[in-house]
């Protein structure tokens, strides 16, 4: 059985402009950056604007969360015939359109639908593109392509959210959606102009897609990005809190602090990118212990304000530099069905998401202290390592197919 991955990069298809090709990827990620991470920052509008309590406000986000861990595997099955620059693009069109009726939603029912439908193609898109810049280099650049396009994602949270969420606040929070809209549009111009198109493979097919859900390896890959990520995201959600109340810096410098994060996100995902490429394993076995390391050091560090904010851009860094290398984990764990396979990775993302925050609230709401999420966030950084030494101990025995 050939595989569509090694056939796609084998020969990486001729593009005149690589640079082009990839930005309009990202650009796609900067869209879904903005709209995931801004909401969090407009919940009081949010709040306000359509008269809700804030526990109502944060389903809204767990409604788009949702729709990614639903819609990853389900597009990407569904869109498994077409080819990867016609399904990006038609995922932007979904993307775009579902934010535009989050901007007319009349009421919060319609509200939480239209941030579900949303976070459907999250996910597809970011395991197309992932797949489409893989398939533009060589082998041994495939992990910098890659953080090449997840850098969308971490760089709207330096420049994107901020001035989304000011946006927001000072003309009306529903302008997020304008704004996300029209990132999205030029994204897809972006996509048709210089992205190649490449035939569909004369294999693919719904049930070739399916097939990498049979892969133990595919599933092991997933585990460590749910559990070992999740400590990431356990510090994350309760960054303001501990910001605020332990180390003493002023509300008002929070988005600061939000930028600071994600310019070490930046930092760290352009690493994990070169790392990537010169060991994906060996790249999985040095990160999640030092993120473990890491989120030690900030929950020590958070009692002061000038250490805590070094932390934080480390933390930041840390957390960034194992996505890359997932997800070419999983682009190697299964090469015949590459686009479900990546797809997953978001969807496990944010259950890694939904695990961090559960987790980190519950340590707070036994009376451990805003600093507790971080050290249950080394532990699970420390399962996820066990399981990453499992899957590479499992390789040993049975190597991957080629």
């Amino acid at each position: 059985m050939s595989s569509v991955l090694s056939q796609s990069t084998a020969t990486p298809a001729k593009t005149p402009n690589l640079g082009m090709a990839i930005f309009a990827l990202a650009m796609g990620g900067v869209g879904i950056g903005v709209t995931e991470f801004t909401m969090m920052g407009l919940l009081k509008e949010v709040e306000q604007g359509l008269a809700i309590s804030t526990p109502q406000a944060g389903y809204l986000i767990s409604a788009y969360a949702l729709g990614v861990v639903v819609g990853a595997p389900l597009l990407a099955v569904v869109g498994a015939k077409l080819p990867r620059k016609y399904l990006a693009l038609g995922l932007l069109l979904f993307f775009t359109v579902a934010n535009l009726s989050s901007f007319i939603a009349p009421d919060y029912g319609s509200m939480l639908v239209s941030r579900f439908a949303a976070g459907l193609p999250h996910g597809a898109f970011f395991g197309v593109a992932a797949v489409i810049a893989a398939s533009l280099v060589p082998p041994t650049r495939r992990g910098w392509a890659i953080s090449m396009v997840m850098a969308g994602l971490s760089i709207s949270n330096v420049v994107g959210v901020p001035f989304a969420t000011w946006l927001g606040q000072a003309f009306g929070w529903r302008l997020l959606f304008v704004l996300v809209g029209c990132i999205g549009l030029l994204a897809l111009v972006l996509v048709w102009i210089f992205v190649p198109f490449q035939k569909t493979h004369p294999d693919a097919s719904i049930r070739r897609e399916l097939g990498a859900l049979k892969r133990l390896q595919v599933w092991l890959a997933l585990l460590v990005g749910i559990v070992g990520f999740g400590g990431f995201f356990a510090t994350y959600t309760y960054i303001a809190h501990t910001m605020t109340n332990v180390a003493g810096i002023p509300s008002t410098l929070i988005p600061l602090v939000v930028a600071l994060y994600g310019l070490g996100m930046v930092a760290g995902n352009l690493i994990g990118g070169r790392l990537a490429d010169k060991s994906v394993m060996g790249t999985l076995y040095r990160v999640l212990p030092a993120i473990a390391v890491a989120l030690v050091l900030y929950a020590v560090a958070a009692h002061w304000a000038w250490s805590a904010l070094v932390m934080v851009f480390v933390v930041g860094a840390a957390g960034s530099m194992l996505v890359p290398a997932l997800q070419t984990r999983l682009l190697d764990a299964s090469p015949d069905a590459p686009s479900l396979a990546s797809s997953l990775n978001h969807a496990a993302l944010n259950v890694a998401n939904a695990l961090g925050a559960f987790l980190g609230g519950l340590v707070i709401a036994l009376g451990w202290g805003f600093v507790a999420p971080a050290l249950v966030g080394a532990v699970l950084a420390v399962l996820g390592f066990g399981v990453a030494l499992l899957s590479g101990v499992l390789e040993r025995k049975r190597p991957l197919a080629a």
